[in-house]
């Protein structure tokens, strides 16, 4: 997986983040450089660790489906890039009414914002990556990316984080679809 492979993905992984930054600060409950420091952190780590968890997991399976590892790929991105497409139209029916940078709010989000993350990191390991410079990328990028939220969030209004995830889930789609192709008709 080249750099900007690792990166794009990152992005796209980043957007149900990215999202969840915008509308949490646009709201008006991160006041304090800390909480928006500390949401961004979480979200950060736990894009961080998930494909770590799903790497592994995705390691000990990945001797038995190697012969269609890239159509697991391909189905799992191409689910995810277009779950979040989807779900980019979506109206907001949930409004976080409490501190969304701690206690189990933050817990929930980090989880909820993370786990296409960890379906990223089973198909790494189906298709040989080695897990940790992609995690690592991914974790800095959502970090930064949600910092990036936040700021905007507090200066505009909700309407900029569907188009993140909709971005997010093309971009998902699209390496997706990379994978499979390089598979069937090899370089």
């Amino acid at each position: 997986m080249t750099f900007l492979e690792i990166l794009l993905t990152a992005f796209g992984l980043s957007a149900d983040a990215f999202a969840v930054s915008v509308g949490s600060s646009s709201s008006g409950l991160l006041k304090g450089g800390w909480q928006k420091f500390r949401m961004a952190f979480h979200f950060g780590f736990f894009q961080f660790i998930m494909p770590v968890a799903g790497w592994f997991l995705g390691k000990n399976i990945a001797k038995y489906v190697y012969s269609f590892d890239h159509w697991i790929a391909f189905i799992l991105l191409s689910w995810i890039g277009i779950r979040m497409y989807i779900d980019s139209s979506k109206p907001h029916h949930e409004r976080i009414v409490n501190d969304p940078s701690k206690g189990l709010t933050l817990l929930m989000l980090s989880i909820a914002t993370s786990i296409d993350a960890f379906a990223i990191g089973i198909t790494l390991a189906m298709v040989g990556v080695s897990i940790w410079y992609p995690s690592v990328i991914i974790g800095l990028v959502t970090a930064f990316v949600c910092m990036a939220g936040i700021r905007i969030g507090c200066r505009f209004s909700k309407n900029y984080a569907c188009v993140a995830e909709k971005v997010g889930g093309i971009i998902l789609l699209l390496i997706g679809l990379k994978i499979l192709l390089s598979h069937i008709f090899p370089i």
